[in-house]
């Protein structure tokens, strides 16, 4: 039987990618010289370091044949909890607030993973809830009013914005993220976990591997970075309110299917997706410079979508990857 698709296959789908990635940015660098400057390199991570955090969360819970639309609204209340808590506590200073995100982000992550795993509630009507759940707690929390840079402490909002080797504390985080990540899903136990378990969830269950706490785990996985992301997101724009991230875990699908991550489960890589966020990271930073309005820019980055999903739900129709070798006769 043919694998679905082979190590060779997919680096050779991401050496695509890349190539096209590259291309775009010099093209885009030959018409418009300062984009390939230094700084604006590294601004270029800073405003593409979270869509690369959640792409690689939102990959784990589509691995196991998920989805998480709450991921944004999870975002923006962890960042207003971090908000009004450094409001609250000044003094506290920002690992507590660093906490307060993160268990929070963890705490709705697994909420999603219980529902989908307990009651086997369909992943997208459950996150569709909790995103406008997400979303009506941080108007009760906040009152509709917004928290804004200057009833921030300094520690607070310059966190992100430190500079180390030429990169901002955003900058390292997404580095450090993507590194790990590509680590974790090519040597692990628990990603081969996944991966059978959203090739193929009954073959997983006869192996001793539950589907469903699979996708418990990929949820709180993705919870909890979306969370981190929240106070990252806050800090860095030095505001918070309800609205915060509106829209924005269309994007980060959108990185990972683009990355090749099979939207059927069980099929993609970690280097794929990362080239899927920094090829609509390199879209939302060119299209301004080349005088293309806001609608147009989405227009153009909802094309890209179409197109790479149908490429991708093609490759899908292919038999799965197998995940154990047929043993002898």
């Amino acid at each position: 039987m043919k694998p679905y698709r082979t190590w060779s296959e997919t680096a050779r789908r991401d050496f695509h990618l890349a190539l096209l990635t590259f291309g775009l940015f010099v093209a885009v660098a030959a018409k418009f010289p300062a984009f390939a400057s230094p700084t604006h390199l590294a601004g270029l991570l800073d405003d593409t370091a979270i869509l690369i955090m959640l792409a690689i969360g939102q990959m784990l819970v589509i691995l196991v044949r998920g989805i998480d639309l709450s991921m944004a609204a999870n975002l923006a209340l962890c960042g207003m909890l971090a908000a009004l808590f450094n409001r609250a506590w000044p003094g506290a200073g920002v690992v507590p607030v660093l906490a307060v995100a993160l268990g929070a982000g963890t705490l709705l992550g697994a909420f999603n993973g219980i529902l989908v795993w307990k009651l086997r509630l369909p992943p997208i009507v459950v996150t569709l809830g909790t995103l406008s759940i997400y979303r009506g707690v941080i108007y009760l929390l906040s009152g509709g009013a917004w928290v804004n840079e200057n009833e921030m402490t300094r520690e607070f909002v310059d966190f992100t914005r430190a500079q180390f080797m030429g990169l901002s504390t955003l900058s390292w985080f997404a580095v450090v993220f993507a590194v790990a990540a590509m680590f974790e899903m090519r040597h692990t136990r628990l990603a081969r976990d996944l991966y059978a378990a959203g090739g193929n969830p009954e073959a997983a269950a006869y192996s001793g591997i539950d589907p469903g706490r699979m996708q418990f785990i990929a949820y709180v996985v993705s919870g909890a970075i979306a969370g981190l992301a929240g106070y990252l997101w806050v800090s860095r724009f030095a505001v918070a309110y309800t609205d915060v991230a509106q829209g924005f875990e269309l994007q980060v699908i959108a990185a990972c299917v683009i990355g090749g991550v099979s939207i059927r489960g069980g099929s993609g890589a970690m280097a794929g997706v990362l080239l899927g966020a920094l090829f609509l990271g390199l879209i939302k930073n060119a299209l301004p410079l080349a005088g293309v309005s806001p609608f147009w820019q989405m227009a153009v980055s909802g094309l890209v979508i179409i197109v790479a999903v149908s490429l991708n739900s093609r490759a899908g129709r292919e038999p799965p990857r197998r995940i154990l070798a047929e043993s002898a006769p």
